[in-house]
């Protein structure tokens, strides 16, 4: 039977906050380190590459927003496999996810605290670091249980907060720009270009978690729909242009370590490095935010569909949050930062990812025929074209990932299958 406990989730996320929990899903440390990668790799082609990147990656976007006009539910990706090709590709497309956003999680509050480090070093290494890492998951935990309209208001504080020093970075650099870089620009070498792509995308990943909530959303179909492409069109502009600044002016861009911040120097003096370091932090804790948000949903709708114990579906009867499901993130998440051993998991994160956007986009033609239409639907236009383009996409990239990628998400795939069988086996018997 499944867990009722569902029903009491509070509905109080709106368009605009799917767009700020797609946007900070997305925009984390990858744009603060990837300008120079870009730069090594395709020079002055390289705000382009971005361009391409976002028309790619847009055939899954675009996909997502029609399966997510069909539910109002709790789970994104995990709903659309499951009703399509039943419980346990829902679930193995919740589990895989759920342990590569653990993963990255424990990461980006290290790196976050690391780059915190630049104003306070003891922030860096020791039991100082250690105590912030552990000070760090309890804020997000409570703030998490105490209800999703406080965490919606942390989301909105970072995105304010991510967004300022970016956007002042493009304003003040417009002067700097030199349109005939754009134009001059060569294209990248074949041999490296798919690798390339498959880099840069790192900087696109991640919009899905704007789906996963949907239980908590005051009109799911519509406004998670329609927010996913219209943020990663807002993202693919401030990409474009950050990269275009950057390129016009330091001509060293590809050699450097820290490239926004160096950038930020011309642009805006030695006071420049101090705004984009702080953006980084910004940034990185925003992406954190959105995680601790999101992924113990994952949870808690896998223990609503059966196939997770029904101890994760548990809810807060007085803040209508999911409050056993956020605790254990919150501490196996700690058990990694501190522990150090979640960097290995971090090589199944995109693979992971990419194996949950094929389950979702193969399901689109079974949701058309499963799932009834509504006024007003997202919908595709084009017939298949899109969904076949966004899977023959993943499919490509996949093909890029290292054995070590696949043979560690094979190890997970049955680690989950065991935790799936013993689950739904003990729930027959009872």
């Amino acid at each position: 039977m499944k867990n009722d406990n569902k029903i009491l989730l509070e509905r109080g996320i709106g368009k605009l906050g799917f767009s700020a929990i797609a946007l900070n899903g997305v925009i984390g440390a990858g744009i603060f380190a990837l300008p120079a990668v870009a730069a090594a790799r395709s020079g002055y082609f390289s705000p382009w590459l971005f361009l391409f990147c976002a028309v790619l990656i847009m055939t899954v976007v675009l996909c997502f927003s029609r399966a997510s006009s069909f539910f109002d539910d709790t789970g994104g990706p995990i709903q659309y496999a499951d009703k399509a090709f039943g419980s346990f590709a829902g679930f193995q497309s919740g589990w895989l996810t759920y342990v590569s956003r653990l993963a990255a999680l424990a990461a980006n509050t290290k790196l976050m605290i690391i780059y915190a480090g630049w104003f306070w070093a003891p922030l860096e290494s020791g039991w100082v670091h250690q105590l912030t890492v552990v000070l760090i998951f309890a804020l997000l935990a409570f703030v998490n249980i105490v209800g999703v309209r406080k965490s919606m208001l942390m989301v909105y504080v970072f995105t304010v907060l991510k967004l300022a020093p970016l956007f002042l970075l493009i304003i003040l650099g417009i002067s700097h720009i030199q349109p005939e870089l754009l134009i001059q620009s060569g294209l990248p070498e074949i041999d490296s270009f798919g690798e390339t792509v498959l880099l840069l995308l790192y900087a696109f990943v991640g919009f899905e978690s704007a789906s996963v909530p949907a239980g908590e959303a005051r009109n799911p179909r519509k406004d998670i729909a329609y927010a996913l492409p219209i943020t990663v069109l807002t993202i693919t502009v401030l990409y474009f242009l950050i990269q275009w600044i950057s390129i016009s002016a330091l001509p060293g861009l590809a050699e450097s370590s820290t490239p926004l911040a160096d950038v930020a120097v011309v642009v805006m003096g030695p006071v420049g490095a101090i705004i984009l370091t702080l953006g980084a932090v910004f940034s990185i804790g925003g992406n954190c935010s959105v995680s601790m948000m999101t992924a113990p949903r994952m949870t808690y709708a896998m223990a609503n569909m059966g196939t997770m114990p029904a101890w994760f579906g548990k809810v807060n009867q007085r803040f209508h949050t999911p409050v056993n499901s956020i605790l254990f993130y919150a501490v196996i998440a700690v058990l990694l930062a501190l522990s150090g051993s979640f960097i290995w998991l971090a090589v199944v994160s995109t693979l992971a990812r990419l194996l949950t956007y094929i389950l979702s986009i193969a399901a689109l033609p079974i949701l058309e025929r499963k799932m009834p239409s509504t006024e007003g639907q997202f919908r595709l236009y084009g017939g298949y074209l899109i969904p076949v383009l966004g899977f023959v996409l993943c499919l490509w990239l996949i093909t890029y990932a290292s054995q070590t990628a696949w043979l560690t998400t094979i190890f997970f795939f049955l680690v989950g299958s065991m935790l799936y069988f013993v689950t739904t086996r003990t729930k027959n018997i009872m």
